[in-house]
């Protein structure tokens, strides 16, 4: 397929904007692929291209939040490797099976974490006694919530960041840094895959990828510099937004 020139600064564009949302909240998605398919890409493409930008804004964002102290790279590293290992088997199950059911059944999570969240103005402004040991909990949601990223993968970020909240003990700030790292490893095992199958569009999902750096960058940067107060308003629209989308994708006529 050849695009048109005017294609490529827009989508860096877009790429900046969603990282700049997929590092504070996640849900950088609902930009980066409705643009890709605006251009007349197909779904498979398309969504293939979609993880190669992300991985470049999930893999800077990461890297960032580990620089600056926010988390440690060592105690998310088995985490990172089982989410790695769910995602690439999430992504291999896709390519015989089509998750259906999990588009009726992720907008009435995301619902429940919208209301959680709202209704506990508190929630996530200091870290608080873990519910599970990080040795219980990476590969339960490591390898669960991974598996979902390969194989469906809206609101995945908002599922990570309220598990490390809740059960975990994190803070907002800490469980926006954590979760990077864990979309970082789903999001490169996915893409290793497309890669393999052949369907990313490399020269947008570069151009693309290079707005996700930049953005991350700075969103990683407000995360740090703002604290929880500064994510949690963003967390809470970002859900809003995902769910949004997801409902009006549903409701839409194919």
């Amino acid at each position: 397929m050849t695009f048109p020139l005017w294609a490529y600064p827009l989508l860096f564009l877009t790429g900046f904007a969603a990282g700049v949302i997929d590092s504070v909240a996640g849900g950088g998605g609902i930009l980066t692929l409705p643009v890709l398919l605006s251009l007349g890409m197909p779904p498979a493409e398309a969504i293939a291209t979609n993880k190669l930008q992300a991985s470049f804004g999930s893999v800077t964002a990461a890297w960032s939040y580990v620089r600056s102290g926010v988390v440690s790279f060592r105690a998310c590293l088995p985490g990172a490797i089982l989410t790695f290992v769910g995602s690439l088997l999430g992504a291999a199950t896709l390519q015989w099976v089509k998750p259906e059911w999990l588009e009726t059944l992720v907008p009435w999570l995301l619902a429940a974490i919208l209301i959680y969240t709202v209704l506990r103005p508190r929630l996530g402004e200091q870290s608080t006694q873990a519910r599970l040991s990080a040795r219980v909990f990476f590969p339960i949601f490591g390898l669960a919530l991974g598996f979902y990223d390969g194989i469906f993968g809206p609101g995945v970020g908002s599922f990570w960041t309220l598990a490390l909240i809740v059960v975990l003990g994190r803070d907002f700030v800490a469980a926006t840094g954590i979760t990077k790292v864990m979309n970082a490893a789903s999001n490169v095992a996915a893409l290793l895959l497309f890669l393999v199958l052949g369907k990313v569009h490399l020269s947008l999902g570069l151009v693309m990828g290079a707005g996700q750096i930049v953005g991350a960058r700075v969103g990683a940067r407000l995360v740090v510099t703002r604290g929880a107060r500064f994510v949690r308003p963003i967390f809470i629209t970002m859900v809003a937004a995902v769910l949004a989308r997801l409902l009006w994708l549903s409701l839409s006529p194919t």
